[in-house]
């Protein structure tokens, strides 16, 4: 492990004994929720991403590890492993130079290389590879037999062994690839008759990128048009420079046997090598596009999961439409479904006396304290019909996003959850429950589906399911979670729990009532030491006889803390209460060998606000009462909007008229931005210009210029 830790150290700039540490609790089964708050001595206080790399990175390294076992295997049992070769393999670290190591030694396909060399012409292809003669024929005569008809043919097979040795060597290879690097170049041309079908690639129909540097979502388009028949892509290069590079390491000589290296050089170039490289090299961009898309779209996940939450009111959820009507359905402080019924405000039926009734007795039978109407079709209409209807108590209106509540609505979850209530009902309540509190609703829905990020079916799909994994598992366990309200699905995202251990704690919660203590989930079936160890800091019982079960204080720590307050004579929950009681404390008084400042640090900030949510407070942005939809709109506006989207090339804002509008990243500050995140971030509200309205293709620009 030393070695991989090393290079890890070096790699990714953390310090060795870091990384050290860190690899030895992943392997000791700990989480990275757990080791990144409750484990910063022996970390040196690195955060969940520094983890979250070090664990990549070890596993990429351990699996690499495996090849090289493998592939000195293959080639010992070939009989061609050296010492030498073992040592080199055994310094590689690197997975391309590693293949490339293995390449000559590797099982070959039915090649021409390996034709010829079963007509016995490789003794013939080193005289010429030695470039010492000029009568080459004179020499290929020795080679010509019942399968080899004459000389031409036998030196043919001889260069087709000599263009497999070029192509197989490293240095052609790597020449090979710092060509590509420094002038490969991707273009997409339309397929002709798809200009039609194919018109939201128009900006990919005549292009041209430099491929090691093209923008992540060009090149996911790209790909993207030619799956899809659209476009046709090719990769170019300065064929004759990469060719000119691979002679100067190969022709040593100025014979007819160097001439026939020079033809068996061409011929490898453009057979074998160029073909390879240029798969390689696509396959590098794609997968930089893959990486950058997902940095982006686990980025935007995060914000949208840390979007604040009303906290706990009783609400009335709308999910608005026009022919079916509005869904409604009403909720408690904990999101449970009271009632629900549909009413029709709007076109065609426009009963809006009759709906108003219903709402106002809705409000007073359940208490209702807000309304959350999603954002969808005929939200503004129904908007417009809410602000006429005179309640007998306060009741404010929110628009709520309703990316993937359809996708909720439909899914097995919903369907446990409400078995008796159709997709109307479920999506409504969604709607609703994401207004109380959006984390603990939006990890019932794939993050795919919740309406954030740029090409996500088109990326490495394991590759994005383990960054929006972790991403959610963050997020969950940042807040920390309620024992006894959360659902089996958010309980799952919790450190140390996972699906089978979230089911068995709300079927013990359902048969046994709410737990009154941590400890007491010990009773949970299968819920072991060492599962309870990593989840304990992350469940909160508000209800519990001890104060610090409801706090991010782990019960590791429990003792310490009772010993501060008995040294402060006082109780644990006098501690919590009185900052006075808490200023008395002298930390390095409980520094041990275990237990260091950063822990009783991260103690006292938890005493000073237990169980504190890391999320902002709500607010909700006003939206323009002259723009209902993209025919309203006109060239100067300026409205409020709400950011939705975050992607490489701009910012998608929501103002209200069902299409979100583009601010491109030129547009976003009158100083120079390389990425849209150093001005914006998901959920914030904003103030926009309209640049240009496309009402043809439904396309609104936008500007934040000079507002």
């Amino acid at each position: 492990m030393n070695n991989i830790a090393n290079i890890i150290s070096l790699a990714i700039g953390i310090p060795e004994k870091s990384v050290t540490n860190t690899i030895k609790l992943l392997e000791d089964g700990a989480t990275i929720p757990f080791i990144s708050r409750y484990r910063k001595e022996v970390t040196g206080g690195l955060d969940e991403t520094q983890i979250q790399a070090i664990s990549d990175k070890n596993t990429a390294l351990t699996e690499l590890s495996k090849r090289k076992e493998y592939i000195k295997k293959t080639i010992a049992d070939a009989g061609s492993l050296t010492d030498a070769l073992a040592a080199k393999i055994d310094n590689c670290w690197d997975s391309k130079e590693l293949e490339d190591i293995y390449l000559p030694f590797k099982p070959k396909r039915h090649t021409r290389a390996e034709v010829a060399r079963s007509l016995g012409l490789e003794p013939l292809a080193k005289i010429i590879m030695a470039q010492q003669s000029n009568n080459i024929a004179a020499r290929a005569i020795n080679f010509v037999h019942c399968d080899v008809a004459d000389t031409d043919a036998a030196i043919k097979g001889a260069c087709d062994i000599i263009a497999e040795w070029v192509a197989e060597d490293s240095r052609s290879r790597n020449t090979v690839r710092a060509s590509f690097r420094a002038s490969s170049h991707i273009s997409s041309q339309v397929v002709k008759g798809k200009e039609v079908e194919g018109e939201k690639f128009k900006n990919y129909f005549d292009c041209t990128d430099f491929l090691p540097r093209i923008s992540s979502h060009r090149l996911l388009a790209m790909l993207r048009g030619q799956k899809e028949g659209i476009l046709k892509l090719s990769v170019t290069n300065d064929n004759d420079r990469a060719v000119q590079n691979i002679k100067r390491i190969f022709v040593k000589n100025r014979n007819e046997a160097s001439t026939l290296v020079e033809s068996a050089i061409d011929d490898s170039y453009k057979r074998l090598i160029r073909p390879s490289i240029e798969t390689e090299s696509l396959a590098t961009a794609k997968e930089k596009s893959d990486d950058e898309a997902v940095a982006q779209f686990a980025q935007n996940v995060r914000q949208l999961l840390f979007a604040p939450p009303l906290g706990a009111k009783r609400i009335l959820a709308i999910d608005p439409g026009f022919r079916t009507g509005c869904k409604v359905v009403c909720l408690d402080q904990q999101g449970n479904l009271l009632h629900d019924c549909v009413i029709y405000p709007t076109a065609p039926r426009n009963d809006t006396a009759g709906a108003a009734s219903m709402l106002v007795k809705l409000a007073d039978r359940y208490n209702i304290d807000v309304i959350a109407l999603g954002n969808g079709t005929a939200s503004r209409e129904t908007e417009a019909f809410l602000r006429t209807v005179h309640f007998n108590r306060e009741v404010k209106t929110y628009v709520v996003s309703e990316n993937g509540a359809s996708i909720y609505s439909a899914s097995q979850v919903a369907r446990d959850e409400f078995p008796d209530k159709d997709v109307t009902v479920r999506g409504a309540v969604s709607i609703g429950r994401r207004l109380l509190d959006p984390l603990a609703e939006l990890v019932k829905i794939d993050p795919k589906s919740i309406g954030v990020g740029q090409y996500q079916h088109d990326v490495d799909q394991n590759k994005l399911k383990h960054a929006l994994s972790f991403v959610v598992e963050s997020c969950v366990n940042s807040v920390g979670v309620n024992v006894n309200t959360a659902s089996v699905q958010l309980l799952s995202y919790v450190s140390g729990l996972g699906q089978s251990l979230a089911q068995n704690i709300v079927k013990y919660r359902t048969e046994h009532g709410d737990f009154t203590s941590r400890r007491e989930l010990m009773k949970v079936p299968r819920m072991g030491e060492k599962a309870f160890k990593m989840a304990a800091g992350f469940l909160r019982i508000p209800s519990s006889k001890n104060p610090l079960d409801n706090s991010a204080v782990h019960p590791e720590r429990y003792a310490l803390v009772a010993q501060m307050a008995a040294d402060c004579n006082c109780t644990v929950e006098q501690l919590i209460k009185d900052s006075s009681q808490r200023a008395k404390i002298n930390l390095n008084k409980y520094v041990t060998d275990e237990i260091g400042l950063p822990t009783l640090n991260d103690i006292i900030a938890e005493l000073e606000k237990p169980g504190r949510d890391p999320r902002a407070d709500f607010s909700q942005v006003e939206f323009d009462e002259k723009a209902h939809s993209i025919e309203d709109l006109r060239q100067g506006m300026i409205l409020n909007g709400i950011v939705t989207n975050i992607t490489q090339f701009g910012v998608f804002i929501d103002i209200g008229v069902h299409i979100s509008g583009l601010v491109h990243i030129s547009e976003l500050s009158d100083r120079y931005v390389s990425h849209p995140s150093e001005v914006v971030n998901i959920n914030d509200h904003v103030t926009i210009k309209v640049l240009d309205v496309d009402t043809s293709r439904n396309r609104i620009s936008l500007t934040m210029k000079g507002i």
